[in-house]
């Protein structure tokens, strides 16, 4: 096991293309950090400049404490999945998996003692003898996962493995790797652009957007206080909603309802805000059905009338989706986010609300609904810059979200 520290690494391309800019991360012994952006945020690139797979064209990469850019891939002690599992489609699940060990030409019997110790962890002891043609899926990503377990290397590196798979294995086989990670507690660079793995494996994630790490985190802090309207935009599914809005007088005026805003992020906005438009950020699971909260509840927040478009039943909780009047996609930082993440905003001057909401709520497509505005969970993001203005801002349940950091 090792570190790994990444100081100002960039990649360059012959043509003057910049996939990888500037990037200082460090990353613990034992740690698992996600890498997570959408096409082209230069994840897989980072990646293979860690493994040795790409030049680094500027920076420093450290490995267990010994600088490394010069070093082959076979010298760094790392093992790599591949999303395409990269198994010998003439050799049987025992000698994909002692691959890389008889190449090393060890001694046979501990060969085999770790390929049989690995077959045993992942479950693969009877398929042994079998050709990769044989295997389901998920059985040979855990024959891939095997031949990076018996090196016993520094550091993992999992470039999108789960993306071949179907739901349920996808699944299961995100459950085995952070049950081996955990049970191996070797260094974890994992790729991937699915924020579900991201959030439920990493102790922390990056976010990369064109190149440059927008926010290293916990996945609960990524999610409750994310750093700009990228990083808010990209993590969660359903997606933020972005409506504008005006402060004043310690209040935001939303296009459906105008909102109190608490101390904190008042305080944080400050009395200069008065009159200036903002972008007002809500998660869906920040709205509710008003005939479900108590009294108490409600009072902190707002409550409005609106009628509802389309109604998605999910078993356990519902989809709504509603019309407003105001559309935050006039801002340039909100037109770029909208390109890059496939935003819906709205046409004009109207935006597309989503609010996830209790499975008993009666409402439906068609009829009016009476909602409430959770005040203590509203972002405030500055439509120039697409900081979050209230980033740091103490919020109701910020350990419901993720693994633990």
């Amino acid at each position: 096991m090792a570190e790994i520290t990444l100081k100002g690494v960039s990649k360059r391309f012959a043509d003057g293309t910049i996939a990888v800019d500037n990037v200082d991360l460090d990353i613990n012994d034992g740690e698992f950090v996600i890498l997570i952006g959408p096409s082209g945020s230069g994840k897989s690139t980072l990646l293979r400049m860690i493994v040795g797979l790409e030049d680094i064209s500027s920076g420093e990469l450290d490995i267990g404490g010994v600088r490394v850019n010069d070093r082959a891939p076979k010298d760094r002690d790392l093992a790599m999945v591949f999303q395409n599992y990269a198994l010998y489609p003439h050799l049987s699940v025992r000698e994909n998996i002692a691959f890389p060990l008889r190449l090393a030409k060890m001694d046979s019997a501990e060969v085999n003692r770790r390929v049989d110790e690995a077959a045993r962890i992942l479950e693969l002891t009877e398929f042994l003898d079998r050709k990769p043609a044989a295997l389901s899926g998920g059985q040979r990503q855990r024959v891939a996962m095997g031949r990076a377990i018996v090196r016993e290397p520094q550091a993992f590196l999992f470039d999108e493995p789960l993306s071949n798979l179907d739901a349920k294995l996808r699944v299961q086989t995100r459950t085995e790797i952070a049950r081996l990670q955990k049970r191996f507690g070797t260094t974890t660079v994992y790729v991937t652009h699915d924020q579900t793995e991201a959030l439920t494996l990493g102790d922390r994630v990056a976010v990369l957007r064109k190149g440059v790490v927008q926010q290293v985190a916990s996945p609960r802090e990524l999610y409750n206080r994310p750093v700009n309207l990228f990083v808010a935009g990209f993590i969660g599914s359903p997606s933020m909603n972005f409506l504008p809005a005006q402060v004043r007088n310690g209040k935001a005026e939303l296009p459906m309802v105008t909102v109190e805003l608490t101390s904190e992020v008042a305080s944080k906005v400050g009395s200069a805000a008065d009159g200036k438009e903002f972008i007002v950020g809500i998660r869906p699971e920040h709205f509710q059905d008003v005939s479900l909260i108590s009294d108490e509840e409600r009072r902190f927040g707002a409550t409005f009338r609106t009628e509802i478009d389309v109604v998605e039943w999910m078993g356990s909780e519902l989809f709504v989706y509603f019309p407003v009047q105001g559309s935050a996609s006039s801002h340039e930082e909100m037109v770029q986010l909208a390109n890059e993440l496939d935003l819906e905003t709205g046409g004009g001057d109207e935006s597309q609300v989503v609010a996830r909401l209790d499975a008993s709520s009666n409402a439906r497509e068609g009829q009016e609904v009476e909602l409430w505005l959770d005040a203590r969970q509203i972002h405030l993001f500055d439509p120039e810059t697409g900081e979050n203005l209230t980033a740091d801002v103490e919020r109701l349940g910020d350990s419901a979200h993720g693994r633990s950091g």
